[in-house]
């Protein structure tokens, strides 16, 4: 089969199409034909050298249809998508026409979406699932602040978060995104930036932060929210380098909740797939509540312009390949 391989970290220049051998069929894993997989910012710094692991293939995500389940957890044919469970990181991931990932990792979908619309859907949103209704508990007329909104992981935040019934304050660095944001949902936008708790006229009113810009602004995130306000970090656009000094006792405001997700353990007992209504998630996308539609597709062989538009932060939505 053809599949996306890395031949070292380094530039986009690094990926390349080669043929390699199906993975084996085996217990407890599906066999995906892969019809179409989204970009993430993850695996620009897998491809880097920058994270933990990576496998040579990379990809977390994919849409496509099950060429081979052992244990007949999923019919041969069915229409699945599939998300982490080490794709990409700890195995070779969906940049392939073929790809295996765990049962406890794939769900079976019934949709007419094309393949491309679908594969937008499955890694954004159920992140933005798990760390609003997870990690935030969000609640109908709470107050939002979703801190880098124009990504794809912000968007599906948006979207959820606003069909959910909350007041949503959408960020951006550009005022040109400030139309999709209003389009998207957001009841307020304003502009990102490193002390945003100083000029907020809502600083200390906020029930919920979202912080999908990472380590440089999650200090002053936890100085936007009320007492027994919450914030969560479940990005990093800004980059990995630490919050320097970082010291709680003396940094973070009293009473404030903070926590981190990260998909890492999608598919374990603790955070299974089926607390996410994929299917209802995919329905909205389909009739237009959630505005899901990739920003931009590419065709397998595009790879490498694929990962030059997301490392450019010009992307204003989900960067999609079709295989």
């Amino acid at each position: 089969m053809k599949a996306i391989v890395r031949r070292e970290f380094g530039e986009v220049d690094v990926l390349g199409i080669k043929e390699i051998p199906e993975p084996e069929p085996k217990e407890g894993f599906v066999n995906i034909e892969v019809k179409a997989f989204g970009i993430n910012r993850a695996e620009t710094y897998m491809r880097r050298g920058k994270w933990d692991h990576a496998a040579e293939v990379s990809g977390i995500e994919c849409a496509g249809i099950v060429k081979d389940c052992p244990g007949g957890e999923f019919k041969v044919g069915t229409k699945v998508v599939a998300m982490m469970g080490g794709l990409g990181r700890l195995v070779n991931g969906s940049y392939a026409e073929v790809t295996q990932a765990p049962v406890t990792n794939v769900v079976s979908i019934e949709t007419n979406l094309p393949w491309a619309e679908l594969a937008a859907i499955p890694e954004s949103y159920v992140t933005a699932w798990f760390a609003l209704y997870g990690n935030l508990e969000i609640e109908k007329g709470q107050t939002l602040v979703i801190r880098g909104a124009t990504s794809a992981l912000g968007q599906a935040a948006l979207n959820i978060a606003h069909d959910a019934g909350l007041k949503c304050i959408a960020l951006s660095r550009s005022e040109k995104k400030f139309e999709l944001l209003r389009s998207l949902g957001a009841d307020r936008v304003d502009f990102e930036k490193p002390d945003l708790s100083e000029t907020l006229p809502e600083t200390k009113q906020i029930d919920r932060v979202l912080d999908l810009v990472g380590n440089t602004t999650l200090l002053d995130s936890l100085r936007l929210v009320k007492r027994r306000g919450r914030v969560c970090q479940a990005g990093y656009l800004a980059g990995l380098e630490p919050v320097k000094d970082f010291n709680p006792l003396r940094q973070m405001p009293s009473g404030v909740h903070f926590s981190f997700f990260v998909t890492f353990g999608l598919g374990t007992p603790e955070f299974p797939v089926s607390e996410v209504p994929m299917q209802t998630i995919v329905d909205k996308a389909a009739a237009g509540k959630y505005k899901a539609k990739p920003y931009r597709i590419f065709n397998f062989e595009e790879i490498q312009d694929a990962h030059r538009l997301m490392e450019s932060n010009q992307a204003e939505g989900k960067i999609v390949v079709t295989v």
